[in-house]
């Protein structure tokens, strides 16, 4: 453990080296006895390595590869004979994955759909068109047959800029930009130091093209000159993994709750009241949500346009926020 992550718990320097492995699963192995911190178990999440100590996760044989439907509830937006738009919740991962057999999307969908999905992503990803983090929250479109797989896959391809595919992301940040609309047009590609992570290159270095545009809603105080915190619009017109947690950290102002990419600002919590702080602590994710998704719809062509409201574990520190004054 490094001297950075002296005092955290256990569970939450797990799942920051390891993203995509979810925060519950490493509780889980904890809880199992696969987890040991100097040679000897660990079997409380909340455990709080020193620095030095040596961390080892044993990670179980693979689970069978199919997944299986099962009786997860799903919030639904929308559904027709072409596809169905859900409202995720976040700490839902969108499909089977290492650490994550089950309790998926995917395991949900097929319970719901039956043989009704898409089979051009294959077993583990049939009719996922495009997918969300974990623990970000809000609407995604799957497919239910091949053609509408198609359609949709060619709209998430041109990344919007034909004008037929909207989407747009609400974040709570640290900080607040120095210009309240700007665009972020950096490259990204996976870090050279941690293959987990993804990381702002130079454009010779041969990154994807990723570009995000960011309007700030509120600051919190409001009438502060160095406000401790934001809300942001975030509107892709490129869709690269982690792209906006990504793009937000690298202008200074991170997600909150991001423990990836927004680990050097956790003293910006002490310039919180202890009310938003013990609310901050109690949302346990990244504080993202995808309010907006429009797109065309592969079979009608009708233009379909889809908003969700924040979560309520978002809105609650929001009015957190909106409560704080000048220091």
């Amino acid at each position: 453990m490094s001297p950075e992550e002296e005092g955290l718990r256990l569970d939450r320097i797990l799942a920051a080296r390891a993203p995509d492995v979810s925060r519950a699963r490493f509780q889980s192995l904890i809880a199992d006895g696969h987890v040991t911190v100097n040679g000897s178990a660990v079997t409380k999440a909340k455990s709080r390595p020193r620095a030095g100590d040596v961390v080892r996760v044993v990670l179980p044989k693979p689970e069978p590869a199919e997944p299986e439907p099962e009786d997860i509830p799903l919030n639904i937006v929308h559904e027709d004979e072409h596809l169905i738009v859900i409202d995720k919740p976040p700490g839902m991962v969108v499909h089977p994955a290492p650490g994550h057999p089950s309790g998926t999307l995917v395991n949900a969908l097929l319970h719901h759909c039956g043989d009704g999905l898409s089979g051009i992503g294959g077993v583990r990803r049939p009719g996922i068109v495009h997918r969300l983090d974990r623990d970000t929250s809000g609407l995604l479109v799957v497919a239910k047959t091949d053609r509408a797989h198609k359609a949709l896959s060619a709209q998430f391809s041109a990344h919007g800029r034909d004008g037929r595919l909207e989407r747009l992301y609400k974040a709570l940040v640290w900080s607040r930009p120095l210009q309240f609309r700007g665009t972020i047009d950096r490259p990204l590609a996976r870090s050279s130091a941690n293959r987990q992570k993804i990381a702002v290159v130079r454009d010779e270095a041969g990154g994807r093209e990723a570009i995000t545009h960011y309007r700030i809603l509120e600051s919190f105080p409001p009438d502060s000159a160095r406000p401790v915190a934001s809300l942001a619009e975030c509107r892709l017109e490129t869709g690269r993994t982690h792209q906006i947690r990504v793009h937000m950290a690298h202008i200074g102002c991170p997600v909150m709750g991001d423990e990836v990419y927004g680990a050097g600002f956790r003293s910006s919590a002490t310039r919180l009241s202890p009310h938003a702080r013990a609310t901050l602590d109690a949302l346990g994710r990244q504080a993202l949500h995808a309010a907006v998704l429009g797109f065309e719809h592969p079979a009608t062509g009708e233009k379909m346009r889809f908003e969700s409201p924040l979560p309520e574990d978002m809105e609650r520190l929001l009015r957190a926020l909106r409560q704080e004054k000048n220091g």
